[in-house]
């Protein structure tokens, strides 16, 4: 039977995960999630699940995919202008994932930090998850 992946809700109706798996999808669907956003790029571990296969199996299962991939060290701007355009559209529950949930966490708190949330509390509130964002500061000095 499918399992739930570990999923850290930082906002209602927002999560993050690490690393999805088909029988991950599944279970996601199962439980009424209708967004999921992969920043992994491909290949980035072996036998990581493609993110086109990963697409096949959500929007099969009526989940929408959003693939934007990146590493910390190819975060840009243009990144953040996809992450906030896709949480903005997408139906929620929203799972957003990457092999661990750090990238993801930072990159949704770059786009709430445009929106004026407190970077402080966005660092805190991903800390009360385990996930350590604390180069957001810098990240979003560096991005401009």
């Amino acid at each position: 039977m499918p399992s739930l992946p570990p999923c850290a809700e930082l906002v209602p109706g927002v999560s993050v995960a690490g690393r999805l798996d088909a029988d991950h999808i599944e279970a996601l669907a199962d439980a009424g999630v209708r967004t999921i956003i992969n920043n992994r790029p491909d290949d980035e571990d072996p036998g990581q699940l493609p993110a086109a296969e990963a697409r096949r199996l959500a929007e099969a299962r009526g989940i929408a995919y959003h693939h934007i991939p990146f590493v910390a060290a190819t975060l840009t701007r243009e990144h953040v202008d996809a992450m906030a355009a896709a949480v903005a559209a997408a139906d929620k529950p929203i799972v957003a994932h990457c092999r661990s949930g750090t990238r993801s966490s930072l990159v949704f708190a770059l786009t709430r930090m445009r929106e004026g949330a407190d970077p402080t509390a966005l660092i805190a509130e991903a800390a009360r998850h385990g996930i350590d964002i604390s180069a957001l500061p810098a990240i979003a000095a560096r991005l401009g």
